[in-house]
Order: C-alpha cells, then structure tokens, then sequence
C-alpha cells in the first residue's frame, strides 16, 4: 500500500503500525498517525500519513499542521490559520490572549504595545524573569516563537493614538483591545468603530480580584463590537488584578476572537 512517512511517499510492506516502527522508527519517538498521537498497534490503510518524531525535537512545519488540522478538521484549520488578529496591549489579557491564539494556530499575530517588561508583571502577565527590562513586544514575540516558529509575527513598539490607528491596524481583521487604562480603551473602541468600519473589536472591561468566575461573559454591544469582563469588578486598592481571574477574561477574548475567524469572517 501507499503511505506518505515522515513527509514522503512510500510503498509500505508492513500492515501494523509496530511493524512500520520496527523498519523505520528507533523506538525513541512519539508517532503521529493521521494528525493524532498514537501508541496503538494501528492497521495501516492507503494512504495514511505517518510522522516519527523525535521527543526531543520541533516536528517538521508539515507534521504540526497536520496535527492542527486534524484536530480542527480542515476548514476551521483552514480559517485560523488564515486569520490576522491584533492584540493592541501585551499586560494581563492581551499577553495571555496572544498565546491561546498561538497555541491555537492563529496564523498572522500583530503584538501593540509600548511598554517594557517588570517585575510587577510577573503576578498575572505571560513574561518569565529573564524578560525583566525586555520590549513586551519582543519577549512575547520570542514566547510564541517557542510555542509555535511557523506563525507569523508582526511587532509594533508604539503608543495608539486615534491618528496613528488606522495606518498601524489596516491589515488586521480582528483587534483584541486589552488596555489597563480606561481612556486608551475608550479611544481604540471608538476610533476602530468610526474610522474602521469593517474590523472586528473585541475588548474588555471588570476582571479585577478573585471568585466570581461565571461572572465574567461575552456580550455583542454591536455587529462589529464585544466586550468581555462582568463590567463591574475594576481594579482599586485591596482588588487588584490577579492571575486566574484575568486569564479567564483574556481566554474569553481569545475564544471569541476564534469564532469571528471561524464562523463570521
């Protein structure tokens, strides 16, 4: 039968997978079989794509899209990967955002931000200590690199202003606004709906403390607006931002984001 191994075509004599690893494999790797990891005995079948990956190694660009794609089916694969999303503030929702659509294969990120890393960060935000001092947009430019090399990353050290935001979003699809200060939220949704028309924005407002998770929602305000947040709960003395709480409104960010790209765009 014919099988593509490890990215090329191949007439196999062996009808199990054990036997396949046994001619071809060391015994050392993980093996992806049609886009899912298996430690199955499988009975092979024409046409089966078949990855021997070593644990300890980055898997071939074409091996971990096809795991993507067969764990998204190939249409919804196809969009994300497809999809131009800007996270406009790289703090406690826009860094944790960026890597869930990373993780999800989100293909084109553009990371806004004009502000470096501190250790006041380290409570909430996606930065290690070896990002002390660092461009929020270069150490988290370089985090999804280790999460995923194949996405395209685009970086704009730069402050948002209602002049500039045109220009610096004009190719993105879909602008994730998640700001800490109040007026730069209120700038980006405003100037996004009136000068952007045909952009997606989906922004965020009442994380603030702990409980109350299922406080925390996605609302559409309008055709082409959303806020997530329980829009009440804001950051003050003796509530401050903290980790899970925070990361559960950028994760309905990153979530919504997923379904414009998927279901709307």
């Amino acid at each position: 039968m014919q099988l593509v191994l490890n990215g090329k075509k191949m007439t196999c004599p062996c009808d199990h997978l054990e036997d396949l690893k046994a001619a071809y494999g060391s015994g050392q790797e993980i093996t992806i079989v049609n886009g899912f990891a298996t430690t199955e005995n499988l009975a092979l079948k024409e046409g089966d794509e078949i990855y021997f990956i070593p644990k300890d190694r980055l898997p071939p660009k074409e091996a971990l899209e096809g795991m993507m794609c067969s764990r998204h089916t190939p249409k919804v694969h196809q969009k994300v990967s497809a999809g131009r999303v800007a996270i406009c503030g790289l703090g406690g929702l826009g860094s944790n955002a960026a890597v869930y659509l990373a993780r999800t294969g989100v293909g084109h990120l553009h990371l806004i931000d004009f502000d470096t890393v501190d250790a006041s960060n380290l409570n909430r935000q996606s930065y290690m200590v070896r990002d002390l001092g660092q461009r929020k947009t270069d150490a988290l430019a370089r985090q999804i690199a280790d999460i995923n090399p194949f996405i395209d990353v685009r970086t704009d050290f730069v402050r948002l202003t209602e002049d500039n935001v045109p220009t610096i979003l004009k190719d993105d699809q879909v602008i994730c606004e998640a700001f800490d200060n109040p007026d730069a939220k209120t700038m980006l949704v405003h100037t996004v709906l009136e000068q952007c028309p045909d952009k997606y924005i989906v922004s965020a407002s009442g994380m603030a403390g702990y409980g109350d998770s299922n406080a925390i929602e996605t609302k559409k305000i309008t055709s082409h607006f959303y806020i997530c947040g329980d829009q009440t709960r804001n950051a003050k003395p003796g509530r401050g931002l903290m980790a899970p709480r925070v990361a559960i409104c950028a994760g309905h960010e990153a979530n919504l984001i997923l379904k414009l790209l998927v279901d709307v765009l």
